[in-house]
């Protein structure tokens, strides 16, 4: 990519709806101590980047200084190192969760929370192991199931949802998954024991598992979780990654994410050995970040989404 110190990026300017997003040519990042400035090659689109935009801030995340650079996962080239960074250098082409937005030209990586992109995995694909793949690892790891138990995905469809059913499926878990009756052909690839949600829903989840379940981990939140929480016996086996106020309530918790290097890492070895599939169902330029952002909005996308930066 040739060197622009005026790079374009995807802002918002404020907490809102989609008419606070904006293109906007920041400063180039500069690179601190423990830090990479990362020449974008593709960065993955995800819920939470919308739900920052409209104000949500995660649990122990520092308020976005506005305008903001949206986007929480990218892949790219290491263009410069800050002081102190050991293990990296110019060209090395990395992943990982960026200090400064991901739907840009540049962003700054700290090193915690940066790997080596394989050379097998494309720089889309590993853009979309940061948030949903880690975070589906995390959660399975969390519930520590053994070979053979059921493990209850709500909103299996989605981009947690569809690396967590690799996952579970790989470490000999059986998996139930619900989602919409217009992804039932999708997630049945997946090797996912399809459940449509809406009323009654509970009940088609015991046809399904007439053993019971042993665990849910939760992708939806709200009343969607809390029609199918009675299904569990113990509630320690309930995670959720998108509504910790209610999984409080019904006495479940939330993913406990590590956040680190050797995650990334492990996400990313799943992909070498063809375990776990990131299923970027479409791709879109940068100039066409809003699009793509809608897309996930709506609701409706299938695996991820990712956002091309031209290299």
């Amino acid at each position: 990519m040739e060197r622009n110190d005026m790079p374009k990026a995807y802002t918002y300017t404020q907490h809102g709806g989609p008419e606070t997003e904006t293109f906007a040519d920041l400063p180039r990042p500069v690179p601190g101590p423990g830090q990479l400035l990362v020449a974008v090659r593709a960065a993955g689109v995800n819920p939470v980047d919308w739900k920052r935009r409209a104000g949500y801030l995660p649990p122990g995340a520092a308020a976005a200084e506005l305008p903001a650079v949206l986007g929480g996962e990218v892949a790219g080239v290491v263009e410069e190192v800050g002081e102190g960074v050991e293990g990296f250098a110019p060209g090395d082409a990395v992943f990982g969760n960026p200090l400064t937005g991901g739907y840009a030209e540049y962003t700054l990586l700290p090193v915690e929370l940066a790997a080596h992109k394989p050379d097998a995995v494309s720089f889309a694909d590993a853009a979309t192991l940061p948030i949903a793949a880690a975070t589906a690892y995390d959660g399975v790891h969390q519930l520590g199931l053994p070979p053979g138990a059921t493990l209850l995905i709500i909103g299996v469809g989605g981009g947690v949802g569809v690396a967590a059913a690799q996952i579970a499926g790989n470490a000999g878990l059986r998996v139930i998954g619900i989602a919409s009756a217009a992804k039932k052909d999708f997630v049945e690839r997946l090797g996912v024991l399809h459940v449509e949600p809406g009323p009654d829903v509970a009940d088609r989840v015991r046809a399904a598992a007439p053993g019971g379940v042993d665990a849910i981990y939760d992708l939806v939140g709200g009343d969607a979780l809390v029609a199918v929480a009675g299904l569990l016996g113990d509630p320690a086996k309930l995670i959720t990654a998108a509504d910790r106020d209610t999984v409080a309530r019904l006495g479940g918790s939330p993913v406990a994410r590590k956040r680190d290097r050797e995650v990334l890492e492990a996400v990313a070895r799943l992909v070498e050995q063809g375990v776990l599939r990131p299923y970027v169902t479409e791709t879109f330029p940068l100039d066409e970040a809003a699009e793509a952002l809608r897309a996930v909005e709506a609701g409706h996308a299938r695996g991820k989404i990712v956002i091309e930066v031209a290299g």
